[in-house]
Order: C-alpha cells, then sequence, then structure tokens
C-alpha cells in the first residue's frame, strides 16, 4: 500500500507540475503580447513626432529660403534645412518598418494570419499601472514557475518512496498460493506455498544492490530538484528587484527628460520668433522627444515584466487537485 500511494502523490504532484509549467508558458506569452503592443504604440507615437517634426522642419526651411532671398542667410542654410527635412522624412518612412512588424508579431501570439490583424494607430499610453510591490512574500504562490519546481521537488520526493517500497516483495495473491503442482502428480502441500514465497522473497534480495542504487538515484534525483527551486526562488526575488529598481529610476528619468523637452521647445520658439538658425534647436529638440518616448516605453514595458514577475494574475490554487485528476481520469475513455 505504500508503494502505491506514494506512485499516486509522484503522480499528483507530476500532473500539477504540468499545469504549472503549461501556466507559465501561458503568462510568458501573454507578457509577451503585452510588451509588443506597447512596442506598437511606441512606434506609432515616434511616427507621430516624427511627421510634426518635419512639419516644423518644412516651416524652418520657408524661413531658411526667405531669409536667403533677402541676403540674411547663406546657400548653406538652406541645404542644411533641407537636409534636416528630408532625413526626417525618412526616420517617419522607416518606423513603418516596425510597426509592421510588432502588429505581425502579435497577430502571431493571438493565432492570426499577420493579414488579418491591422491595428489602428494610437498613442503611446502616458500613464503606467501602478503594480503592489510589498508582495515578495507571496512569490511562492504566485508564481507558476515556482509551484512548478515545488511539484517536481514533491514528485522526486514521493519516488524515493517507491524505491524504498520496492525493496519489500510484491505477492500476487492469486498466484502465490496457487500450487505448484498439479493433482495428478500429488503435490498439494503447505510446502509449496512456502516454496512459492520464498522465491518471491528471494528474488528481492538478489537483486538488494540493485535496490540500493535506485534509492541512491531517487534521493540524487530529489537533492537535485531542491537545488533547482532554491535556484528558481532566488531568481524570482532577483527578477522582482530588477524591475522594481528600473521602474524606480525610470520614475525619475523621465521626469527629467520631459522638462528638457519642454526648454528644447522653448529654445526653438524663441529661434523661430527671433528669425535666426533653428536647425541645432529642432534637432535638440528631436532628440529629447525621442528619449522621453523611449523612456515611457521602457516603463511600460518593465512594468508588464514586473506583473510577470509576480505572477500575473495566476496562484497556487488554480492548480488541478487530486480529486479534479481522478475525476478527469474517470471521464478520459480509455
Amino acid at each position: 500500500m505504500g508503494k502505491i500511494r506514494r506512485n499516486v502523490e509522484s503522480s499528483v504532484a507530476s500532473a500539477q507540475a504540468s499545469a504549472a509549467q503549461l501556466a507559465a508558458a501561458t503568462l510568458s506569452a501573454q507578457a509577451q503580447l503585452a510588451t509588443n503592443y506597447f512596442q506598437l504604440r511606441y512606434a506609432d507615437s515616434l511616427k507621430s513626432l516624427l511627421d510634426d517634426t518635419a512639419k516644423a522642419y518644412q516651416h524652418a526651411l520657408d524661413i531658411t529660403k526667405n531669409q536667403y532671398a533677402a541676403g540674411t542667410a547663406a546657400r548653406s542654410d538652406v541645404v542644411n534645412a533641407e537636409a534636416q527635412l528630408l532625413a526626417a522624412q525618412a526616420a517617419a518612412i522607416n518606423v513603418e518598418v516596425q510597426r509592421a512588424q510588432d502588429e505581425h508579431a502579435i497577430a502571431l501570439l493571438v493565432g492570426k494570419p499577420p493579414a488579418e490583424v491591422s491595428i489602428p494607430p494610437a498613442p503611446l499610453p502616458g500613464r503606467v499601472p501602478i503594480v503592489p510591490t510589498n508582495v515578495p512574500s507571496t512569490l511562492l504562490e504566485r508564481r507558476p514557475d515556482i509551484a512548478e519546481a515545488e511539484r517536481q521537488m514533491q514528485q522526486e520526493n514521493a519516488l524515493i518512496g517507491v524505491q524504498v517500497a520496492a525493496y519489500f516483495p510484491t505477492f500476487d495473491l492469486s498466484a502465490t498460493f496457487g500450487y505448484a503442482g498439479g493433482p495428478a502428480i500429488g503435490l498439494f502441500s503447505a510446502s509449496n506455498q512456502v516454496w512459492s514465497l520464498m522465491a518471491s522473497a528471494s528474488q528481492t534480495s538478489f537483486s538488494g544492490g540493485q535496490r540500493s542504487a535506485a534509492v541512491a538515484a531517487a534521493r540524487a534525483a530529489y537533492d537535485q530538484s531542491v537545488a533547482n527551486y532554491r535556484e528558481i526562488v532566488l531568481a524570482a526575488f532577483q527578477n522582482v528587484e530588477d524591475e522594481l529598481a528600473s521602474l524606480r529610476v525610470l520614475g525619475r528619468q523621465i521626469g527629467v527628460n520631459q522638462a528638457a523637452v519642454q526648454a528644447a521647445q522653448r529654445a526653438v520658439e524663441i529661434t523661430l520668433n527671433e528669425y535666426t538658425t533653428v536647425i541645432t534647436a529642432q534637432i535638440t529638440l528631436l532628440a529629447d522627444q525621442e528619449t522621453a518616448l523611449l523612456v515611457q516605453e521602457n516603463r511600460l514595458i518593465a512594468s508588464v515584466a514586473l506583473v510577470q514577475a509576480l505572477g500575473g494574475g495566476w496562484d497556487t490554487s488554480q492548480l488541478p487537485s487530486k480529486g479534479d485528476l481522478q475525476r478527469l481520469h474517470l471521464e478520459i475513455p480509455n
């Protein structure tokens, strides 16, 4: 009975580990989908920024041409303004390639051909989801990869009991308590029963070395699963701390970048009003705006990574119980 009980325990742990592995794969796919979505919205926002910048560059080019015609600007100023405009237009076109790739990646993750998925442009969200940070102690219940490692550890522990139980002979009563001889030769004696029992027991005794090795192997596999579990738990805590640190740093950085954008915008407005050269100011503004967009994208992606690191909305209560597995087994036809 002990061997059977430990076999059942091992099978339940194995099934739960498989369910946790599926949950981990699902969570990973969901996180990748969210990441691709924010990358798509970053491309949309960058395309919009470059289009607006090209309009501003066109306005600056018109001013520079007028200044050149009035003799207050050099021909080189006009050429530089034209080059700046063309570079912005080329960058805007290049963004369309990345956007198409992000859209195709989303189509793949939702199980549709790229030709069937068309996502209208929209700006990158300005608000980053706030994730509770006081939850490290619940990681053991929330992360499916930790649950999988824990169940694998339970499975290996149960298999030790299976190998230990194998030391003891298993008797098939219907065969063991039969008789080696037949009625015709008169071998109906208790000695035949004893001989059958001794043969079965000796079979286990003679394979004692093999059994010892099997138990040692099972214990080694269990020790390995314990080490793997410990490593996954530590990596999970590191993962959470990394993303929390990223969000803190990026939160400070976005404030500085936004201030830089506002300062560069004022510089452009002043140079335009004074009809002086604006190329340098416009380049600075575009660089600051692109950086601010990139930081915002990184904050959103870090938030997705933190949600994934915390297990998403999953917890161990969603693993199948022993009763669930028994009912499922009864429902599956042989």
